[in-house]
């Protein structure tokens, strides 16, 4: 694990990126076949940044066609989902439950953050306990921006906190690491009101570090174009979470 200074540096340097979330300008549903996207109020796909005519874009073989010229094919990218640059712009091909849609980013856009921050608090690292699930359970998760969707549970973190005993679901993972979406009495006050995330760290059979010093804003709290999970009534904490990201003003 990270050092804390060290973690939210790489953060920082995430969301600044080319392909963070502060240059999103579209993101919009794709039918299946090939369909025109540009500007232009003649494409199928009109975007509000680029050419006139960006090209033919096809979701199935994962390529874009210039006019006038071959197809491009979208490149794998960290993250997972295939991405193409076109001139000034960044183009990704974003799949959720089945369906693709194309996420565009304006690489000409700033890309500046300031994070805020709760002071360091050691109490809120927690070794909790780290249980298996005998089989995968379905879960209903709602999402911000997006319909519902299922993800397959296979572990929850116990522990207790200010006098509660907390069972947190970890409805996702991210670079192989469980990840937990939670809600506390500081969201819509001091943070931001969907939820914040948290990586779970330093996982054994048993155990898990929950480290609430590095719960940060999820991508819909820097972006209308991202789609985001909401909490699990189980992640919703009747207590205060003084600990990782603050609403940015």
């Amino acid at each position: 694990m990270l050092p804390l200074d060290q973690h939210r540096a790489a953060r920082l340097e995430a969301l600044q990126a080319e392909d963070g979330w502060l240059n999103l300008t579209d993101r919009v549903d794709l039918n299946p076949g090939p369909q025109t996207v540009g500007t232009a109020p003649d494409n199928q796909i009109q975007l509000s940044t680029g050419p006139a005519h960006l090209g033919l874009i096809d979701p199935t073989a994962q390529t874009l066609t210039p006019p006038n010229a071959a197809p491009l094919p979208f490149q794998p990218a960290p993250g997972g989902f295939p991405q193409l640059r076109a001139g000034t712009l960044l183009l990704e091909l974003h799949t959720v439950d089945g369906t693709p849609a194309l996420r565009v980013r304006d690489l000409t856009l700033p890309r500046k953050a300031t994070l805020l921050y709760f002071p360091t608090n050691e109490t809120l690292i927690i070794r909790a306990r780290w249980h298996a699930l005998p089989t995968p359970v379905a879960q209903s998760i709602d999402q911000k921006g997006g319909a519902t969707t299922t993800v397959s549970l296979t572990h929850t973190a116990h522990f207790t906190h200010d006098g509660h005993a907390i069972t947190l679901l970890a409805t996702h993972w991210k670079d192989g690491k469980p990840m937990f979406v939670i809600r506390d009495q500081t969201s819509g006050r001091e943070t931001y009101p969907a939820s914040r995330f948290l990586i779970g760290e330093d996982a054994t059979d048993t155990e898990i570090t929950l480290d609430f010093n590095r719960a940060f804003t999820p991508p819909c709290g820097f972006t209308d174009f991202a789609i985001c999970p909401l909490p699990p009534r189980e992640n919703i904490l009747p207590f205060r979470i003084e600990a990782g990201e603050r609403l940015t003003p």
